[in-house]
């Protein structure tokens, strides 16, 4: 299984991310470590996470993801085998805390709280969860200069910005001899490719950045496990969904039926496939919520599409 490279930032992973939203939210932490065995015994090093994950959930604050990869690399003492990948920016405490943003101040806060989680003295990937509009540029990388010197952080990323943002902030790298952002992590999948593919892309493959794409599955509907409203309630991602069942959605579901048919594969590996591929694409976020669900996705790293394939998903995409 080859490595890719994260931009310019010596870093490499497998062509397939685990996604550590559900870590300690909708897999527990008997079942998070299993994941987490499985996924690094299986020759994957990657996973991304974020202060955030899952401040979202009745009862939690933010951090449980955090914890739970920490609790697991303090009890398997695999550190060495795998890249932590977390976010800084997302609220994490109610409007006016502080708690939030790209400033120095946080960044810096932010950064301790996640190692503190993280049970590690350094994080691999450090990455903008947002932009910060309200925050100079240099301000944000300055903090990531100083974190980056200190041995703290490794190299940073971004995630959700815009283009133009983007190019502004790797100018400003540039003309102030800061780090750069090495990775975007943008919106991506079959389903969703118009914010990316429209200016993203490009700039991403002219800067040489790697590209780690969240939503790698829609949410799931890439699985095939959502045909109809009825199904919706098969999830707790489920209501996200609906928006993707209309004749578009329909007709990429057709696509990946067939291909998988072929192939015999399953839509979902077939969907990672056809994103792994893509130019820019370094390595597509997964999340799985059992081990045996783990296994399956894994198996789109061995499953190459013919031309012939890859145009009909193209296509059908459209």
């Amino acid at each position: 299984m080859p490595f890719r490279p994260l931009g310019r930032s010596g870093l490499a992973t497998a062509p397939l991310v685990f996604g550590g939203n559900v870590l300690g939210w909708t897999a527990d932490e008997a079942t998070s470590f299993r994941l987490l065995d499985a996924f690094v015994d299986g020759g994957f090093n990657m996973v991304d996470t974020a202060d955030v994950y899952s401040r979202w959930a009745s009862g939690h604050r933010g951090g449980e993801s955090e914890t739970v990869i920490g609790r697991w690399l303090r009890a398997t003492g695999k550190r060495h085998r795998v890249l932590i990948a977390t976010k800084v920016g997302k609220p994490m405490g109610e409007e006016g805390s502080g708690r939030s943003g790209l400033s120095r101040r946080w960044i810096r806060q932010a950064v301790e709280d996640s190692l503190r989680r993280l049970q590690t003295d350094h994080i691999d990937l450090y990455q903008s969860h947002e932009d910060d509009p309200a925050v100079p540029l240099e301000e944000t990388l300055g903090a990531y200069a100083e974190l980056m010197r200190e041995g703290k952080v490794r190299a940073i990323g971004a995630s959700n910005y815009s283009a133009a943002r983007l190019s502004e902030a790797l100018a400003t790298s540039k003309r102030l001899g800061l780090p750069r952002y090495e990775t975007l992590q943008p919106l991506f999948n079959l389903a969703d490719r118009a914010p990316f593919e429209a200016d993203l892309q490009p700039l991403c493959l002219a800067e040489g950045l790697g590209v780690i794409n969240y939503f790698g599955l829609a949410r799931g509907f890439l699985t095939g496990k959502y045909r109809s409203e009825s199904d919706l309630g098969k999830s707790p991602r489920g209501a996200g969904v609906k928006a993707y069942m209309d004749d578009r959605g329909r007709r990429i579901l057709a696509a990946l039926d067939a291909v998988a048919a072929a192939q015999r594969a399953t839509p979902a590996q077939v969907a990672l496939a056809w994103q792994m591929v893509q130019p820019g694409i370094t390595a597509p976020i997964v999340s799985a919520t059992s081990v045996a669900q783990w296994q399956e996705l894994a198996g789109a790293v061995r499953l190459t599409l013919t031309a012939e394939q890859l145009e009909h998903l193209t296509q059908a995409s459209a």
